[in-house]
């Protein structure tokens, strides 16, 4: 930048002195600009009154954006000269004054600082050279400022001929820059631009990208008003067509929407606690646009709370005969259960506003727990739900999400009264035992309310968020075991136990239901395949180990599938399925039966176990060796067996000089008791006594019948403690061969629960101490006993 260091310069008439006063401004003012100049500070009032008297002649230099210091170091060394063209004093003591830019100057020092500041200036001379490349510039720089006039609201129409009127290149980039949105830097740089052509090269980047934006502007606004016409337009013409409607006495689908939902609310017979929120719901949804996120929202929720069945019941069966005819149709035996719901029905023919009872059906798997449920169904007159509880996890699953969710939905029990249609089905929660619970909550926590008589008539789903009355469900739930229940779940429930089924009964059950089932599933019929008593019970003994059914059906299906196919490639004949032919059907047999048949063994002695199953025999064997005294304990044994084999040997030691047994045996041998089956983990307290036969049995050489079982706690003092699972451990022993069985003394009301045909057939012998289980399983009598 050259400044010239003269004292007095020629533009046009006007001289610029060397030393002028400075007005620092927020703005710049090009050269031949006009500008309209407000002040209220006292010094630069005081600076235009002493100008306006004399030269008339000001400097205006920009203060530069973001410097904190005052000026003059805050200021551009580029600015303007201007002369004041005229001044008015208003009112309130402030200036108003007219000023024309006159061309640029530079600061060469400052000179004064007060009462206003003033300054050495020098002018700026520009560099013009006349080109055709400058020209095209100045021809592109007004086209294009032509086209931002016309695309600009805010810039009237007469800055584009005034434009047109300036053929000096350096005139119209000053113009232009002025009339253009350009930061303070931006106009800034124009004005220190000394070079005509750079300075049209630099303001034609502006004008480009200005043009860009208004384009843009254009657009979007072209855009938003067309969208804003559309609805404009769309609303009119609804308003139009409800007007229409409106004189025809029609009505638009959405008032008949509403209309037909607020029926159904009226004709749903809701609660009124329900009603008000429905209604509240109702009167959101008729506000709403269908467009709404919300809408489907709403109108899903009000679907939900219509379609429930509030007060909508079926009518009970409360024939007590007919009910008893349909629940021994449909199952045999099962006496327990068939007795509790015939005395409900009675009750309820007595009372009709009694609650809905809570049964929990408890058995291994495939004794009929769930089927039960619907035969109930079925004797009552009512509807059927199940739900399956195995492997929930979350608590969301009873109660339901929350409408703040996306996708939410009430939970099962919900679900299931909408499904059934009434308010009291029979309601079934399979698998009760198997709930899970993680950081989503324990599900079994709010079945508590579900299932607690007192509570459920005002159930709480999260999505609806007003109470459901359940006190009417006959609620059955169903668990292969009652340990995993917690124990505030199990105390509501009325727990009634399934057992395994004996062989008459596998039999019996196999002949009325499950063949001709089966026969029926696989396009048979009686006359095309029959299967004698004979064979049916090798089938139980030999190709089934259960307390249940499904393996028995599992083979039944496995003969009619292959008479089946035999009958398909043209066999016409009578099929009669031998037990010597079995093998044929269903390969050779998978268990053993007649235990008793073999051979009996030195330190092996058969006890009797509960399984989730039902009931299962085990073997126990022990043995000698020359050693130290150690005991050693194989089999994958728990803890409290562990603990009875212990207490078995020690009741040995101790009872060693009156059993005719070595009383050092301890000190040079070692005693190995090892259970067979090694993969399956046991545990309990019942094998105590056959731990200890089957280790005297090795002591004293003497050996174990096979045709006897047995159970019971063990003590040091020799005494036989009752234990559990004695139904389920006879019918074991019984599926099993076994002729006697010794039981706990304590264990004999146990026994009123096996049938009858099962208890002629065994010998049951009940013991009070290790004494009596001596003497009945291996003829020995303790010296001590012995009377003289």
């Amino acid at each position: 930048m050259k400044v010239e260091q003269r004292a007095e310069q020629k533009i046009g008439e006007a001289p610029i002195p060397e030393i002028i006063p400075v007005i620092p401004s927020t703005d710049i003012i090009y050269p031949s600009m006009v500008v309209p100049m407000a002040v209220t500070e006292e010094k630069t009032i005081k600076l235009i009154d002493e100008a306006a008297t004399g030269d008339k002649i000001v400097g205006l230099f920009a203060q530069q954006p973001g410097v904190e210091q005052a000026p003059p170091e805050n200021l551009y060394k580029v600015g303007t000269a201007a002369s004041i063209l005229k001044m008015f004093k208003m009112p309130d003591g402030s200036v108003r004054a007219f000023i024309q830019g006159i061309c640029r100057i530079g600061i060469i020092s400052f000179s004064q600082t007060e009462p206003y500041l003033k300054a050495r200036v020098g002018r700026i001379v520009e560099r013009v050279e006349k080109t055709p490349e400058l020209e095209a510039l100045r021809q592109n720089i007004l086209t294009s400022f032509q086209k931002i006039v016309g695309s600009a609201p805010n810039l009237p129409n007469e800055l584009a001929i005034a434009a047109m009127n300036m053929p000096e290149p350096g005139t119209l980039a000053d113009f232009v820059a002025a009339h253009i949105n350009l930061s303070l830097q931006e106009q800034q740089e124009i004005l220190e631009t000394e070079d005509v052509k750079k300075r049209m090269e630099k303001l034609m980047t502006f004008v480009s990208r200005e043009m860009e934006i208004l384009e843009l502007r254009g657009k979007i606004q072209s855009q938003a008003q067309s969208v804003m016409e559309k609805a404009q337009r769309e609303f009119y013409l609804r308003e139009q067509l409800k007007a229409i409607q409106k004189e025809l006495g029609e009505s638009d689908e959405r008032t008949v929407e509403i209309n037909e939902l607020k029926k159904k609310i009226d004709e749903a017979n809701v609660p009124s606690e329900a009603r008000k929120e429905a209604e509240r719901e109702l009167d959101r949804l008729s506000k709403m646009p269908p467009q709404a996120a919300e809408y489907t929202t709403a109108r899903t929720y009000l679907d939900w709370v219509i379609s429930l069945p509030w007060a909508k019941s079926t009518k009970d069966n409360l024939d007590v005969e007919r009910a008893r005819q349909i629940l021994d149709e449909d199952h045999y035996d099962l006496e327990k259960v068939k007795e509790r719901i015939l005395d409900y029905l009675a009750v309820r023919k007595l009372k009709q506003d009694m609650k809905g009872p809570i049964l929990c059906f408890v058995g291994p798997p495939g004794t009929g727990k769930t089927s039960m449920g619907r035969s109930i169904a079925r004797a009552l007159g009512r509807q059927f739900v199940r739900i399956s509880l195995g492997g929930i996890r979350d608590e969301a699953e009873i109660r339901g999400h929350r409408r703040t969710y996306v996708g939410a939905l009430p939970g099962r029990i919900i679900q299931g009264m909408r499904r059934a249609g009434s308010n009291n089905p029979v309601f079934m929660l399979d698998e009760i035992d198997k709930i899970g619970a993680d950081f989503r909550g324990d599900p079994s926590a709010a079945l508590l309310e579900v299932l607690d008589p007192e509570q459920n008539y005002a159930f709480s789903d999260h999505y609806l968020e007003v109470p459901f009355d359940l006190s009417k469900v006959m609620f059955i739930t169903t668990a292969n075991l009652t340990d995993p229940i917690p124990p505030a779940l199990q105390d509501r429930m009325e727990v009634l136990e399934l057992p395994g089924y004996t062989e008459i009964e596998k039999l019996q059950i196999a002949r009325r239901f499950l063949i001709p089932k089966q026969l029926k599933e696989h396009g048979l019929t009686s006359e095309m395949l029959d299967i004698p008593d004979d064979t049916i019970l090798t089938i139980i003994r030999n190709y089934t180990r259960e307390a249940g059914l499904r393996n028995l059906e599992r083979e039944i299906s496995t003969i009619c599938r292959k008479i089946a196919r035999q009958v398909a490639q043209g066999v016409q004949q009578k099929f009669n399925v031998t037990a010597d032919g079995l093998k044929e059907f269903l390969g050779p047999q998978k268990f053993r039966y007649e235990l008793a048949e073999e051979a009996e063994e030195i330190g092996v002695a058969t006890g009797l176990a509960w399984t989730q199953a039902g009931g299962d025999i085990l073997f126990v064997e022990a043995t000698l060796m020359p050693g130290k005294g150690n005991l050693t304990l194989t089999g994958q044994l728990g803890e409290v067996m562990q603990e009875s084999a212990r207490a078995a040997l020690t009741y040995a030691r101790s009872k060693a000089g009156t059993l005719g047994i070595d009383e050092k045996f301890y000190a040079k041998n070692d005693v190995h008791i090892h259970v067979p089956a090694g993969a399956i983990p046991k545990d309990g307290p019942s094998a105590g006594v056959t731990m200890a036969i089957a280790l005297i049995s090795a002591l004293t050489k003497k050996s174990v019948p096979k045709e006897i079982g047995m159970t019971g706690e063990i003590t040091l003092r020799g005494k036989i403690l009752p234990v559990g699972g004695i139904k389920e451990k006879v019918l074991a022993a019984h599926r099993a061969g076994i002729k006697k069985i010794v039981l706990p003394a304590d264990n004999e009301k146990d026994l009123e629960e096996v049938p009858q045909h099962v208890r002629n057939e065994l010998n049951v012998v009940f013991v009070k101490n290790i004494d009596d289980v001596l003497k009945e399983v291996l003829g020995l009598v303790p010296f001590a006993t012995i009377k003289t």
